[in-house]
């Protein structure tokens, strides 16, 4: 009876280990091509994205920052007293350049007059041709025409008791004061605008550092954005004092050491002059002899 009753549990295990087997190869092969089944789409993705050619990249595009701390920044956003201050900056560099430029071609000037005077002068026949044969704005002729005139207005009663070659020698010298001061003039300016303007341009400095100070005390914090403004407008100030004051001393060394050299030659123009109209044989158109008293 036993044997009876496991025969067909025997089946039933040969049954189901045969139809175990016949099933493995095909869950085998599904896996295989479920698995193949992406890397075959990688690989056609791959081949599509090979052939289409892949676009240039666009070119930077540059954009120009604007500088919220520069001299445009600072004339915009500055009060009265910094839009003041630059203004007088300005004015003093104007000054500075136009007195530098304009005694630079008048000293050049009386420079030239001075060489033709040296060639044509002392080998006219007499003072009054010497003279017309200067220009008619030559400081060589003023100083000249004034040493001829002295000689003939030597009269009056206050002037006859002036003696006679003191009285030249003051017309002479006279006339060499004017041509010196016309030289001079405007280096007076110079030596002012060389010693203020780095004070004023330390007036604006501290007057940035002020309105940085303030922008602190309003935030409660010191960020560098509070300030970066009211000290970039002090150091600008203090760079524009120095740009002014700088050129101004050299242009007045420069100048004043040019007309020391111009100058020279125009004493000794004047000091022949003295001595050929004190000599007793001046011949002018009016003829005077005079002797010395």
């Amino acid at each position: 009876m036993m044997k009876k009753s496991t025969q067909p549990l025997v089946r039933f295990a040969s049954a189901s280990l045969i139809a175990a087997c016949s099933l493995l190869p095909l869950s085998t092969v599904f896996a295989e091509e479920t698995s193949n089944t992406p890397v075959a789409t990688a690989t056609t993705e791959a081949t599509s994205n090979a052939s289409t050619p892949t676009p240039p990249p666009k070119p930077a595009t540059s954009e120009t920052v604007k500088n919220p701390y520069g001299l445009e920044a600072l004339w915009r956003e500055g009060d009265l007293v910094a839009k003041s201050t630059l203004f007088i900056l300005v004015l003093m560099s104007i000054g500075t350049w136009y007195i530098i430029v304009s005694k630079f071609l008048q000293q050049a000037k009386v420079k030239r007059q001075g060489k033709e005077a040296e060639k044509s002068f002392w080998e006219a026949t007499s003072l009054d041709n010497a003279t017309d044969g200067l220009e008619q704005s030559s400081a060589y002729r003023f100083i000249a025409e004034k040493g001829i005139n002295s000689t003939k207005s030597h009269g009056g009663s206050l002037l006859e008791r002036i003696d006679f070659n003191t009285w030249v020698s003051i017309s002479i010298q006279r006339a060499i004061e004017k041509v010196q001061n016309h030289l001079g003039g405007g280096l007076a300016f110079l030596a002012t605008v060389g010693s203020t303007a780095p004070f004023v341009g330390l007036f604006g400095t501290v007057w940035g550092i002020y309105h940085a100070l303030t922008a602190i005390g309003i935030s409660g914090q010191a960020s560098i954005d509070k300030v970066a403004g009211p000290v970039g407008e002090a150091l600008i100030m203090t760079a524009i004092g120095l740009a002014v004051a700088v050129p101004a001393v050299l242009g007045y060394n420069w100048l004043t050491r040019r007309n020391k050299a111009v100058m020279e030659n125009v004493r000794s123009f004047g000091s022949d002059l003295h001595a050929v109209l004190l000599s007793g044989e001046i011949n002018t158109n009016n003829s005077v002899n005079r002797s010395i008293k």
